[in-house]
Formats: C-alpha cells, sequence, structure tokens
C-alpha cells in the first residue's frame, strides 16, 4: 500500500475512452500542485475497420506510455444511456486502453463520470463546461480551453490524483 506521500509527484495518464474520440491528459502531482504534461484526443475515421480503429487508439497509447512513464493509468467507466452501441464502442476502447497498460505492469483505475465530477468540480452532477473551466483553473493552463474530450482525460488524472491518497490511507481499492 502506497503512503500519501508517494503520491506526490505521480504521474498520471487520464483517459475519457471512445472509438471515434479518445481523449488523453497526462497530470502530475507537484507536492501541492497539479500540472498538465500532455492532453489531446486520439482520433479514428469513420468508415475504418473495428480492428484497425481500436489499434490506432492502442498504439497512439503505447507510444503515451513510452514518453511519459506513469504510475497509473485512470479511466472513466462505461456510462450505459439509452444507445447500447456506443457503450459497447466504448467498451471495446476500454479495453483496448487497459490492455496496454496491463502489459506494461501500470496499475488501472477506473472512475464513473460521478466521481470525476465531485473530485474536479465538488458536484457530480456538474455540466461539461464547468469541467472544462474547473480542470483550466485547476491545472492553471493558459490560452483556451481544451477540447471535451481532453478536459474530460485531464479531470479523469486529476481525479485519481485527489482520490489515490485517501483510498490508500483506508486501504480502498479503485
Amino acid at each position: 500500500m502506497r503512503s500519501y506521500r508517494e503520491y506526490k509527484g505521480m504521474v498520471v495518464l487520464g483517459i475519457d475512452p471512445g472509438l471515434a474520440n479518445t481523449g488523453y491528459g497526462v497530470v502530475e502531482s507537484r507536492g501541492s500542485a497539479l500540472l498538465a504534461l500532455d492532453g489531446g484526443v486520439i482520433e479514428t475515421p469513420a468508415g475504418t475497420a473495428l480492428e484497425l480503429r481500436l489499434a490506432q487508439v492502442a498504439d497512439r497509447i503505447v507510444e503515451l506510455i513510452g514518453e511519459h512513464n506513469p504510475d497509473a493509468l485512470s479511466i472513466e467507466s462505461i456510462y450505459f444511456g439509452k444507445n447500447a452501441e456506443s457503450a459497447f464502442q466504448v467498451g471495446q476502447a476500454r479495453g483496448a486502453v487497459i490492455c496496454e497498460a496491463g502489459r506494461r505492469g501500470i496499475p488501472v483505475h477506473s472512475y464513473t463520470p460521478q466521481q470525476i465530477k465531485l473530485a474536479v468540480c465538488g458536484s457530480g452532477a456538474a455540466q461539461k463546461r464547468q469541467v472544462q473551466t474547473m480542470v483550466t483553473a485547476l491545472l492553471d493552463l493558459v490560452g483556451p480551453v481544451p477540447p471535451d474530450h481532453a478536459a474530460d482525460a485531464l479531470a479523469v488524472g486529476i481525479c485519481h490524483l485527489n482520490t489515490a491518497p485517501l483510498a490508500s490511507a483506508i486501504g480502498a481499492a479503485s
């Protein structure tokens, strides 16, 4: 079990999974500061075979792991709304990401959208714009607000950095 001190200086790769758009954000804790090291969106073109789209996501995840050597990967869990097909595609993208983390021995932590919003905004019912605004403020980002998927991925990373020390202290697994 890691102590609270061990989470200082931790690098987390946050993922907002999707087949068409997978958001990623690399966040590091330094003392009480949170820093964004990287962020963006992995886009896969519609009309491309499923296996090729998943391979594109996996390949980029491998590159990000190589570039940033994260201590953990945090990923948004699947939300089953009205569109089951979309949920299945998100699940497949999640699987590709989790598989690559597992191959490299990186622990994976899954958070619900409500947990992420609560950790970042203080409310599990926060709107997309609120999440983007809080991510920008918490990471002291300069310039335009990150796009939805990148902001969501950065929020997933922030969620883990804000949640992991407490979970470790009480012996909970995420």
